[in-house]
């Protein structure tokens, strides 16, 4: 988890790459983090952008 968006944005987008699958960043309380998007279901988390290596980022919102 971080509380720097922008560090958690470059995670992300290097997560997505190098499991070539689509991740979710997210807030929970007033930190951010990454998963899979098969892994993040029904968590108490808001969704704030996907990222897709095949397609690139976008905002959830």
């Amino acid at each position: 988890m971080s509380h720097n968006l922008e560090l958690a944005q470059k995670h992300a987008w290097h997560l997505a790459r190098t499991l070539m699958t689509t991740v979710i960043l997210f807030k929970s309380d007033s930190e951010y983090g990454v998963l899979p998007a098969d892994d993040l279901d029904d968590a108490d988390v808001v969704a704030l952008y996907e990222y897709d290596p095949f397609a690139g980022a976008r905002s959830v919102h």
